[in-house]
């Protein structure tokens, strides 16, 4: 089984409180394809320009990423810049450079057609043209925000009609249904077609909705976070990529995979760009999963 992950990848400038770098690795899909690639097969499909630093295109080979999707074509690889506050939480856009990105027009190959697919969050017509590319997918999810809600809600609205999963943050739901309630949203949802729905909540967990249940898991508690950029992207590779080892579907194995969701964002959030993921194994993931078990299981209450 593998997961195939269509979104961006990324040259990024990182601005915090406490530091700053220079080009570093980023996009939707580097996140995604690195979180997942611990715990499942991942094949990546992206463009970047002639720029790109082979470097970075051996960071997913070393994980054993099937890169053969990612195109290199004339021009420059997109680039963007942001500056986070003493928060952390949404940060400023100082610069957007969508390079080759522009025109960014994926093909699925025949490899590709039958496995389960994210769509990281671009743009609806992409993600739509990329669905119709596929011939039996096992999964489809979807991620998006907030500029494609206000944009393009119309063709996002069709997107989900044809997705399993659909992965978005509270208030981007709230902005999408026009509920305040995340019950209200989540029904709203639900109703457009989409069977699972997942509320990113940031630093306060994740929630999930599936067949008129709902789960709720804490953040993974840390002590310092360097850079969250890539925290929801890594967040849905823990999530799909435990889905995908599997291959259950049970509720009560989707709230063990929410669990790794969250595993793998809070190592993302450990280190500027994806160096967290350079240096753990699975020894340390599974460690985290059973941390976070014992910090959140407790006995029923005796008679």
């Amino acid at each position: 089984m593998a997961v195939t992950v269509i979104g961006s990848i990324a040259i990024d400038n990182i601005e915090t409180p406490f530091d700053k770098t220079g080009d570093i690795l980023g996009g939707s899909a580097t996140y995604f394809s690195l979180a997942a690639s611990f715990l499942t097969d991942v094949k990546i499909i992206g463009t970047v320009g002639n720029d790109f630093d082979r470097k970075h295109l051996n960071v997913f080979k070393d994980r054993s990423i099937d890169v053969k999707g990612i195109k290199t074509e004339e021009g420059k690889t997109f680039r963007w810049k942001g500056r986070y506050g003493y928060d952390m939480s949404d940060p400023e856009t100082l610069m957007t450079e969508l390079g080759v990105f522009s025109s960014f027009k994926p093909v699925v190959p025949h490899s590709s057609k039958n496995d389960m697919l994210f769509l990281a969050n671009i743009d609806p017509d992409i993600q739509f043209d990329a669905l119709k590319q596929m011939g039996a997918p096992r999964l489809t999810a979807l991620d998006t925000m907030n500029f494609w809600i206000e944009g393009k809600k119309e063709k996002l609205m069709k997107v989900i009609e044809l997705t399993d999963i659909f992965i978005i943050n509270e208030s981007e739901a709230r902005l999408l249904t026009g509920e305040s309630s995340i019950f209200l949203c989540a029904k709203a949802i639900l109703k457009s077609g989409a069977k699972i729905l997942i509320l990113k909540r940031g630093a306060y967990g994740a929630t999930m909705f599936f067949e008129n249940k709902f789960f709720m898991v804490p953040a993974y508690p840390l002590e310092n976070v360097i850079d969250p950029t890539g925290a929801g992207d890594s967040f849905a590779g823990g999530f799909l990529g435990y889905i995908d080892n599997t291959g259950d579907m049970t509720f009560e194995n989707l709230k063990k995979a929410l669990v790794f969701g969250n595993i793998m964002a809070s190592f993302a959030v450990e280190g500027f760009s994806v160096n967290r993921f350079l240096s753990i194994n699975n020894d340390e993931i599974k460690g985290r999963f059973k941390k976070f078990r014992e910090m959140t299981y407790f006995e029923e209450l005796s008679e």
